[in-house]
């Protein structure tokens, strides 16, 4: 049986391989300490890799998402805010005109009542252009144009034939009436079955509207004189009508709308009624029972107030689960990304001092192997 022959130059090549081979064990237990992850390069596991890719994208979407509910909260809280601070004012309003409707009260006591209104009334245009992130909050998707311009406002009676056609609304009872048409002085509003009429000529208002005793179809109509102050002409931009919606993705494929419906609180037709209220509290010859008919309405702005708000509540209160669920979700994707990427500290400390006891011994070896010489042969 043949035996092949072992030289000094295979033994050699042999121990100096295994060595460089446990360099390159070594390099790569101390590159894993350093990175603490198990590869640096995808070509080390192309399965990790790939692995790795997904994981990451998981929560980079996670980290996005919330990110998103960061700016839905700042939204939300701001619009809670200054609907809050609306309804107070709102409701100060209506204790105004409670204590101002006795008529016990003088025109001074009154007009100065209608000072501290007025001043109301600015604050609640405040409110309305109320910014977060300096961006506008309540005019739809349109964030960088206030929504309420107050120089459009309070349009006098005797101004009416320097507008175009349709380019003013009235206010009146808490309703908006549009324009419908004008025959020479008289300028007519519509809203619905009720009608407002304005005749320049002589300052006068009416108002028509169906009779409640009425049975037939369609129904009688029954006209009343009002006061000019009776009624608010205003620009159709004073306030905005934009109800294009503010969506932010909140998870994977589903939106949410931050922002509240502006026309179902800020409209000419609340910021009317109070100017309705100014002007007739500036009149010495308003009675007690025409700032009674009034009340009624700031009711019903406050009343839209609250479901608006509540509206909003339920919208934060599925914006906080959405952000419980996220939190869980953060957890799980990191501690996958880290199962899959991560390798185990302890254990490669204790491999890492392992292959150096080894590579020493290697080295101790060849070392020996290697030591003779041709001279030590002759010997």
């Amino acid at each position: 049986m043949n035996k092949m022959r072992v030289t000094q130059t295979m033994l050699s090549m042999n121990t100096l391989r295994h060595i460089n081979q446990g360099y390159e064990r070594l390099g790569k237990l101390q590159d894993q300490l350093a990175s603490q992850k198990k590869i640096t390069r995808a070509h080390q596991d192309p399965v990790v890799a790939m692995n790795g890719m997904r994981y990451r994208t998981q929560v980079t979407e996670v980290d996005q998402f919330k990110r998103n509910l960061a700016e839905v909260y700042n939204w939300m809280d701001s619009a809670d805010s200054a609907l809050d601070i609306t309804t107070q004012a709102l409701h100060r309003i209506r204790e105004l005109t409670v204590q101002a409707s006795n008529d016990t009260f003088e025109p001074t006591q009154r007009a100065n009542i209608a000072k501290e209104i007025e001043q109301l009334r600015a604050h609640i245009e405040s409110m309305a252009n109320t910014k977060a992130n300096n961006k506008y909050i309540f005019n739809g998707a349109n964030t960088m144009n206030a929504p309420v311009d107050t120089s459009k406002m309070n349009i006098s009676v005797g101004d009416l034939p320097n507008y175009e056609n349709g380019q003013l609304e009235v206010s009146f009872n808490g309703k908006v009436f549009q324009f419908d048409h004008a025959a020479g002085d008289t300028h007519t509003f519509v809203n619905g079955l009720e009608t407002i009429t304005i005749d320049v000529a002589t300052n006068t208002v009416t108002h028509t509207s169906p009779d409640p005793k009425s049975n037939t179809t369609p129904p009688a109509m029954v006209s009343n004189s009002l006061k000019d102050w009776n009624v608010t002409v205003s620009q159709v931009g004073a306030v905005s009508t934009n109800r294009q919606a503010v969506e932010i993705e909140i998870l994977k494929g589903v939106t949410l709308p931050v922002n509240v419906t502006p026309q179902n609180i800020f409209s000419n037709a609340l910021f009317g009624d109070i100017i309705r209220l100014e002007n007739a509290l500036k009149d010495p010859s308003t009675k007690g029972e025409d700032l009674t008919k009034l009340i009624s309405n700031f009711d019903k702005h406050i009343d839209q107030f609250v479901a608006e708000r509540a509206e909003l509540g339920a919208r934060i209160n599925r914006v906080e689960m959405v952000d419980s669920r996220l939190m869980e979700q953060e957890v799980i994707a990191r501690r996958i990304m880290s199962n899959n990427e991560d390798v185990d500290i302890e254990r490669t400390i204790v491999d890492l001092m392992t292959q150096e006891s080894v590579h020493r011994a290697a080295l101790s070896a060849g070392a020996r192997i290697m030591q003779p010489t041709l001279l030590d042969f002759l010997r």
